[in-house]
This record gives C-alpha cells, sequence and structure tokens, in this order.
C-alpha cells in the first residue's frame, strides 16, 4: 500500500510547505502550519456544468454568444437591493462577512422570509445553531413562512443531496467555516474545508441556477477568515460593518461581478430586527452641537447615495515628544499629509500638537472629496474658531495647498439644499460650465487658504490670521 502523501497548509493564507515551520513565509503568522493529506490526483472529479447545459468543449466568438439580461430576484428590502446591484441573480454565489454579533444571520434570515412570501422555497442551513435556537430567532423577528425551511446540517454531500430533493430558489449556508466534506481530513475551518466547500457550493448554484449566500467569520484583522482564494471564488462579496455596541449597520460590497462595488445599505438595529435608514444624513447629523469649534459637514458619496455626515477634530497641545496622530472613519496617513499642507501652505504650526479626527456615526469614508472638510475641522479646533451650522465643505485637497474638483458635484449640493443647508463650499472649477441651484449659495474656492477665510473668516479667537 503507497504511503499517504501528507503537506503543511497555513491556516491564514493558504501558503503550502512540505515540512512544518514555526513562522509562515507567506503571512508571517506563527504556528499556522497545519498537517494536511494530498488529495489523490487519479480521483475522479466530478465535471463543471452550468445552468445553460453541457459546459461548451468546442470555444465560440465572441461575437455569436447571446447576450441575456439576468432576471433578478427583488429581496423586499431596498438597501440589500441596491448594494447587490438591484437584486439577486440566480445562479450567483454571495459571500457575507461581518463581525460577531453584527447580524448577519438576522439579516439574512429576514431576507429569506421576504423571499418566502413570494411562494419561492428558501432553504436556510445553519451549521452553528440548532432549528430550535433558528425558530427561536424568527418568533422573535415575527417570521412565520411555510415556504421557509431550515435545516441543521454540516455534511456537504447531505446538503447536497437535500438541495436536489427540494429544489430551492435561495439556500444560506451559515456558515462556510463550519462545512466538512469527508473526502478532505482537515478539520472544518481549515483553508482545505473552506475551499472545497465553496467550491462544491459553486457548482452547485452555476449547475442549478439557484442562489447560495455563504455566511463568513472574520479575523481579528477584519478580513473574511479563510484563504484569500475565497474572495476570488465568489460573485459577490459584502462586509458587514458597524459597533456592536450601536445601532447602526452599513453592508459594503467589497466585489459584485453582477454590480457596482460603491454602494452602501444603511441599516437600524431593533429588537424585531434590521431596519432600513432611508434618509441617513438626518441621523449622522441630528446630534450635532451648534457652534462647536473642530465641526465640519461634507457630502460624501458613497456610488448613487449621497450622505451627508459630521468630521469632527480635536487639536490640543503634545504632552509627549512626538505628538499623536488618531482618526476613526479615515484613513490616518491622510490625517497627516492634510496637517503638513497646512503648516506649510497655511502656516499652522502643529508639530507640537496632538490631532484626533473622527467620522461621526461609525462611517468609514475613503474618498477625497472629505479633504477640505478635515482640513476645516482640524484648523477649527486650533483656533477655536466654530464653522457656520449652515455650511457643507466639499473638495480634494493637494500637497500644493490647492482645492481640487470632485466629481458629481451637482447631486451634492442638491443633497445638502434638501437637508436644509444653506452655503456649499466647493472647488472653483466645479462651478464651470455649470448654474448652481437658486435655493442655496455655492461658493467656489482654489485654496486651502482661500477656503479657510471663507468658512472661518476672522473668527479666530483672538489668534493671528491665516497666513498664505
Amino acid at each position: 500500500m503507497a504511503k499517504q502523501k501528507t503537506k503543511f497548509v497555513c491556516q491564514e493564507c493558504g501558503y503550502e510547505s512540505a515540512k512544518w515551520m514555526g513562522k509562515c513565509p507567506g503571512c508571517h503568522a506563527f504556528n499556522t502550519l497545519v498537517e494536511e493529506r494530498v488529495a489523490d490526483p487519479s480521483a475522479k472529479r466530478r465535471s463543471f456544468v452550468t445552468s445553460d447545459g453541457p459546459r461548451q468543449v468546442k470555444p465560440e466568438p465572441i461575437t455569436s454568444i447571446d447576450r441575456q439580461d439576468e432576471k433578478r430576484t427583488s429581496t423586499n428590502i431596498d438597501e440589500l437591493n441596491r448594494v447587490l446591484g438591484g437584486g439577486i441573480v440566480p445562479g450567483s454565489l454571495v459571500l457575507v462577512g461581518g463581525d460577531p454579533g453584527i447580524g448577519k444571520s438576522t439579516l439574512l434570515l429576514q431576507v429569506s422570509a421576504a423571499i418566502a412570501r413570494t411562494q419561492k422555497r428558501i432553504l436556510y442551513i445553519s451549521g452553528e445553531e440548532s432549528v430550535k435556537q433558528t425558530k427561536l430567532r424568527a418568533d422573535r423577528l415575527g417570521i412565520e413562512e411555510d415556504q421557509l425551511l431550515v435545516l441543521a446540517e454540516t455534511d456537504v454531500a447531505v446538503i447536497e443531496k437535500v438541495i436536489e430533493e427540494i429544489d430551492p430558489s435561495l439556500v444560506i449556508i451559515d456558515s462556510i467555516q463550519t462545512i466538512h466534506q469527508e473526502d478532505v481530513s482537515s478539520a472544518p475551518g481549515s483553508v482545505s474545508q473552506v475551499r472545497e466547500g465553496t467550491s462544491a457550493f459553486m457548482r452547485i448554484a452555476k449547475t442549478r441556477g439557484i442562489a447560495v449566500f455563504l455566511v463568513g467569520h472574520v479575523t481579528k484583522q477584519g478580513s473574511i477568515a479563510g484563504p484569500r482564494i475565497l474572495e476570488h471564488m465568489v460573485d459577490t462579496v459584502l462586509y458587514f460593518e458597524g459597533e456592536q455596541h450601536h445601532t447602526y449597520r452599513i453592508l459594503r460590497a467589497v466585489k459584485n461581478r453582477f454590480g457596482s462595488t460603491n454602494e452602501i445599505g444603511i441599516f437600524e438595529m431593533k429588537e424585531s430586527g434590521l431596519e432600513e435608514v432611508l434618509n441617513p444624513s438626518e441621523i449622522f447629523l441630528e446630534e450635532r452641537s451648534a457652534g462647536a469649534a473642530g465641526s465640519a459637514v461634507v457630502a460624501s458619496l458613497e456610488g448613487t447615495r449621497t450622505v451627508l455626515v459630521e468630521i469632527q477634530a480635536l487639536i490640543s497641545p503634545t504632552s509627549f515628544g512626538n505628538p499623536r496622530r488618531m482618526a476613526t472613519g479615515v484613513d490616518q496617513n491622510r490625517i497627516s499629509l492634510i496637517m503638513a499642507v497646512l503648516e506649510k501652505r497655511v502656516g499652522m504650526m502643529l508639530q507640537n500638537q496632538d490631532a484626533y479626527v473622527k467620522v461621526a456615526g461609525g462611517v468609514k469614508l475613503d474618498e477625497p472629496s472629505i479633504d477640505l472638510a478635515v482640513t476645516t475641522a482640524i484648523a477649527s479646533s486650533f483656533r477655536d474658531a466654530s464653522t457656520e451650522p449652515g455650511d457643507v465643505i466639499i473638495g480634494e485637497v493637494g500637497l500644493t495647498g490647492e482645492v481640487r474638483r470632485v466629481s458629481r458635484i451637482e447631486q451634492r449640493v442638491q443633497e445638502a439644499a434638501k437637508l436644509g443647508f444653506t452655503r456649499v463650499i466647493v472647488p472653483s472649477k466645479c462651478l464651470e460650465g455649470w448654474q448652481p441651484p437658486s435655493n442655496i449659495q455655492v461658493v467656489g474656492v482654489k485654496t486651502v487658504g482661500e477656503a479657510l477665510d471663507v468658512t472661518l473668516g476672522g473668527k479666530t479667537s483672538g489668534t493671528a490670521p491665516f497666513e498664505l
């Protein structure tokens, strides 16, 4: 009998080695290599077919392929439909990740109930909870649908057999880290089990035209646990973000083969489950303090949605040799760049000041148009001068101190006017070839110094005026 070959696989990044090592050369993590058996290359593997029929052996010109628009299934949850690109595509494989307790299972159970009300059969497979535990959550959410079938199982072979028997329209696997295959020797949650399990569900989705949702655990760094290839295999990757002790949750698409990756959906966690937030700008600004120094409002664009959020900054003299730079909701390196521009181009001595910047409401912003609002908030706190409560500040800041144009300025200004703001500070280049609306004042600025003069003016609490 031939000796069984083994290999050592890193459980963090999937790196393979012929021998055990204490430190993984791929991700530099310690004690993550686990011994696994090498699959027999002569073993027969199932062929891959699509919902359109058997696999095409003969290649054909792309011009002769008929284009068919995908028929999407609405989830009856507008926020989720927006993130998915309009609804669920049959035969798609969707991966949903998020911190423990963030609401992944709650959201997918609500989606299952909403689709089951349209008389479509849904199969909810729980590998972490019993059927009774799932029933308790359903009772709390007020879900009583006959077309929603629940199964507590972790064996891929059994799950595939059940899918063949009942032929559901949607399958939810909660979670992929609990699924295992008998022919894979490693434990559930390992790199091999996650990879092979995802491959099996991908085959089921593409063969039968069934949409499959996979729930994925996340690591301490916030990324989905398992090999990186897991995100490459699926069609859509959704991240559920938010503080566990806050009520608001943000659903963000980082990969989507059937829609945009810039869309976000905002929910509020309540006792009855997750509820949609139709106007998030009002919620993010409802607790804003009027006349407080270090505050500025920016109109950020998330896909097709404009969200107005408050950016707060606190500048205080440092007590140590090296000043601290801390940021929540924005990139910390961006804060260092903006403070360097304020020092060099405006003359603010921030070298001995601690800087703390936060986006109120737990939102994460990464687009360049928030630069000018962050700059204004830092200058406002440093000069102890408040901005006007009716101002919205938009613009990208360059290293030479110029304010650069941003995209879709018309949509941002309209959202600010709708919420009752009276003035918007924008890059002057954005005003070329565009007539601002009459119900709000639009001011164009070219440099950071000019923008600070407009937003703060002479309100500097007795300090020296801004210098260019």
